[in-house]
């Protein structure tokens, strides 16, 4: 009955999420023109999948003990280092190779100005995050590990429903010229690269959720990604040679993406490892 309960609300959950974006390119639709990523309809869709978890955690049965709401500091300390370099390291070893291979211009690169920029987004991520957290981790991921699925169908579910939640975003709310900056596509297909991205960035906020039981290192994690690597690229603080954004990119490429699955896979391992010990 408790699997039946969570499997429902757990269907409810993800085509409410799936549809919200929706419902806010509807309601943009039918307003006055709005400011650029300021609009209602944007609105509705970051803050109604939150209220679907309150409702379905308050008034659904599922209760609020497994939110991972509580830090869980003691025996996690170097799982939060890992929350806050995973990204960092990431991004400095892809940026070395670009140097080497020429495939990325450091010519605009600003340390004083990014550095300042990092912490100013770092600040604000943090509390955008715990709201994002709060629903993708604390809710739909520690709902599918109750369901006792298998950790590649844990994976693909929740990195599927996760990136084609931004669906609206990339393919509606995202003006073009952020869009091109990342990569020169069509809104379909970068809608589409940035959902397989999300999938494997899935199995390290996955794995590092199950070892520490808390979302707050997700949030960390999310903080820094969401400060470091956007605006490097979309701010024009490196240039990345033409047709390489698909190898190199430090928000999509295929060699950082890469990186990104193997320590995804290595904390699976130091998960597990800890589950038998």
């Amino acid at each position: 009955m408790e699997i039946s309960k969570t499997a429902r609300n757990v269907i409810i959950f993800s085509i409410a999420a799936l549809g919200v974006g929706w419902l806010g390119v509807w309601l943009d639709g039918r307003l006055p023109a709005q400011e650029e990523e300021e609009t209602l309809g944007m609105a509705v869709w970051l803050v109604l999948p939150l209220l679907v978890v309150i409702v379905l955690r308050t008034f659904a049965g599922d209760g609020w003990k497994d939110a991972g709401l509580h830090p869980r500091f003691r025996g996690n300390s170097k799982w939060y280092l890992w929350a806050f370099i995973i990204f960092p390291l990431v991004t400095g070893l892809t940026l070395a190779l670009g140097y080497v291979t020429r495939w990325i211009d450091f010519t605009g690169f600003d340390i004083s100005s990014y550095a300042g920029v990092f912490v100013s987004l770092f600040f604000v991520n943090i509390v955008k995050n715990i709201f994002e957290e709060s629903v993708w981790r604390g809710y739909l991921t520690v709902k599918l590990v109750k369901l006792g699925l298998q950790d590649i169908s844990i994976y693909l579910i929740a990195g599927l429903i996760w990136g084609f939640w931004h669906a609206p975003y990339y393919l509606v709310f995202l003006p073009e010229e952020s869009m091109y900056t990342v990569l020169p596509v069509d809104r379909i297909t970068f809608a589409l690269v940035a959902v397989v991205s999300m999938v494997i960035w899935t199995v390290m906020f996955t794995e590092l959720y199950r070892l520490t039981g808390s979302i707050w290192p997700l949030i960390l994690l999310h903080a820094v990604e969401d400060a470091l690597i956007n605006h490097l690229v979309i701010d024009g603080y490196i240039q990345i040679s033409a047709g390489m954004e698909w190898v190199i990119s430090p928000i999509s490429g295929l060699i950082p993406n890469l990186m990104y699955l193997a320590i995804g896979l290595w904390l699976r391992r130091e998960r597990i490892k800890a589950q038998a010990g």
